[in-house]
């Protein structure tokens, strides 16, 4: 449809939005004055010497005073290496206080930070590092320089880590930016900060952060994010909830993404809530339960993937049960996919309100939101928050305007002109539909397809039906471009399979066999998932066949983002030739039901066809 042939048919509006603070500088000036005591940020004692905790190790902890003065410290040795208004700073390195202090001060004294996923594959990490035009390049440590080729563009490299690699002479260890100066949480600073380095009068429209959306491929997609667009969000969060820094956060969402590095950490910074990391970084289950049971945080943030993993295993452990649904936690926030019913029934039968939201990177993130307060319902992501306009065009697509979307992609002329409308507004690519509940999310534009007699699937509903039939599954996706009928592709959930929790204690279906393999597993979403078709509408989106894959999706393969969101089409094209199977096997008949064809393929069989 062409630009002058676009009809808007709904449109929604939040509330105004009240006063902003301008720009990253003048919200750390705020900060250590109104509170320059007040815990900025913990992360586990890394030494060998360090004292241990039962069950876990301690968390130190850095204030604000100690923070802000570092980071002004930091921002002035910038200055001195050469580093200018403007200029961008790529981090190449997994969440610690040194990159938050960074980051702040790159922010804060007029530079963009570039913030990149530390353990892409080689060819990806040069790509992305000589795409986004940094300077300077700051790394972790060994295992980013040994991902990186040295270029002619980079005038500075500092690493967190001591390491020594003779390929970057020029490289030098990030404590020479610190000068030492970095304190520990008893010492107290009487002299007065030295704010020189930060440009309080910076323009609220000048861009601070560029981020790489996730799951882009081809010509990368960098994001250019302005101080309006970050802090724009977060005086409109504080007409939606009451965190303060009597609250405690525990975090595990990486900050190169827009969910962690955005959303979770200005909403920490902004509102002064304490935040601990967890260590795992989200990977491990118990680790992420014994820090939560240290450190009992009021709000968390994450991905339905990492609930759903707590869930399975704290169920059939009450002492476990009561530390992790402990009184004092207000609510847990969910975004970047669909939570299962069966998890969010566990939160809402023991009174944890469950928030979601919707955005994506080039909103800043988040345009919608539920209520605090109000009752969840399936599939609503909520209103939207003060300042923002939403509008459903013709073709379902939803549409944005307000002072979180970004000021564009960094150097990309074509994929501007595709993503704003004549008259200004974003188009996400996203379809939804604005309800009196609020909106709701049907999907991706790309991921609705057409089967061979032109009938419409919605993906995202499909896939979410069949997922939250049975517990044992972490991931669905479902294809049939093109064809007679959709097929499923069904991932395990191994928490489940590999015994985490009791048998007698598994949220199974009607008929669940509490299978303890993939054979099992097999078995029993015959019952799960004839129950999950029955709720499907329309009919011909029903899936008639399954491959029950015994494999991981991940980061490494590409199939999952760093973020630990699916990557449906590197998914489709990894098992493609056992899709193909399916429709070119003789005896396939779309209306045969899911309990008579259920394909497990097992670990030799998916080895053969990667």
């Amino acid at each position: 449809m062409g630009e002058s042939e676009t009809i808007h048919v709904t449109y929604a509006k939040g509330p105004g939005l009240g006063p902003t603070v301008p720009n990253v500088a003048t919200m750390l000036r705020r900060n250590v004055g109104q509170l320059p005591l007040g815990t900025v940020f913990q992360q586990t004692y890394s030494s060998p010497f360090s004292r241990k905790w039962a069950g876990g190790y301690g968390f130190q902890g850095s204030n604000w005073i100690n923070v802000v003065e570092t980071i002004c410290v930091i921002a002035r040795r910038l200055q001195s290496f050469g580093m200018e208004e403007g200029d961008s700073v790529a981090i190449v390195s997994q969440n610690r206080i040194e990159m938050l202090e960074l980051e702040l001060a790159i922010m804060a004294s007029g530079g963009v930070a570039v913030p990149i996923f530390p353990f892409y594959p080689p060819a990806t990490l040069d790509h992305l590092l000589e795409f986004c035009g940094a300077r300077f390049v700051v790394v972790q440590g060994a295992a980013q320089l040994d991902r990186m080729t040295p270029t002619k563009r980079m005038k500075r490299l500092f690493s967190f880590d001591p390491v020594h690699d003779e390929r970057f002479p020029e490289l030098l260890p990030f404590d020479i930016l610190t000068d030492g100066v970095r304190r520990s949480m008893d010492t107290v600073v009487f002299d007065p900060l030295d704010f020189s380095a930060l440009s309080f009068e910076v323009d609220p429209d000048a861009i601070c952060l560029r981020q790489y959306t996730s799951g882009t491929s081809a010509k990368r997609k960098l994001v250019e994010l302005s101080h309006r667009n970050i802090l724009s969000q977060q005086a409109a969060l504080d007409e939606m909830w009451d965190l303060n820094p009597s609250d405690r956060m525990l975090s595990y969402l990486p900050w190169h993404h827009s969910f962690g590095g955005i959303f979770e950490l200005f909403t920490s910074l902004y509102r002064m809530v304490p935040m601990s990391l967890e260590p795992s970084y989200g990977k491990d289950p118990q680790s992420i339960l014994e820090n939560w049971k240290q450190i009992q945080p009021t709000a968390f943030f994450s991905v339905p993937r990492v609930y759903q993993s707590l869930v399975d295993l704290v169920r059939g452990d009450e002492e476990a049960m009561e530390a992790f649904f402990h009184p004092e936690l207000k609510f847990v926030f969910t975004a970047a996919a669909p939570l299962p019913e069966f998890v969010a029934r566990e939160f809402e039968e023991r009174g944890v309100r469950i928030v979601e939201g919707w955005g994506l990177t080039e909103t800043a993130p988040c345009c919608t939101i539920t209520g605090v307060t109000s009752k969840r319902k399936s599939g609503i992501v909520g209103h939207p928050i003060p300042g923002i306009e939403l509008r459903i065009a013709s073709d379902g697509e939803i549409q944005v305007h307000g002072p979180n979307v970004m000021r564009g992609y960094y150097d990309n002329d074509e994929a501007n002109a595709a993503s704003f409308t004549q008259d200004g507004w974003f188009r996400t690519g996203d379809v939804g539909a604005i309800t009196p509940e609020g909106l709701r999310l049907i999907g991706r534009n790309d991921r609705i397809f057409k089967l061979s007699n032109g009938e419409k699937i919605v993906s995202a509903d499909v896939e979410r039906a069949l997922q939250s039939a049975c517990p044992y599954l972490t991931f669905v996706v479902i294809e049939g471009r093109g064809e007679e009928f959709p097929v499923a592709l069904l991932f395990p959930n191994r928490g489940l399979l590999d015994g985490h929790t009791h048998e007698s204690e598994h949220p199974v279906s009607r008929g669940c066999l509490c299978p303890t393999s993939l054979e099992d597993l097999s078995q029993c979403l015959h019952d799960c998932l004839i129950e999950a078709n029955e709720t499907i509408s329309p009919k011909f989106a029903r899936v008639p066949y399954a491959i029950l894959v015994d494999d991981d999706l991940s980061i490494d393969r590409g199939t999952l983002t760093p973020s630990m969101k699916v990557i449906p089409d590197k998914v489709i094209s990894a098992y493609r030739s056992a899709i193909d199977r399916i429709y070119q096997r003789p005896e396939t008949n779309p209306g045969l039901d899911l309990s008579h064809f259920i394909v497990t393929l097992k670990a030799p069989e998916v080895a053969a066809i990667h």
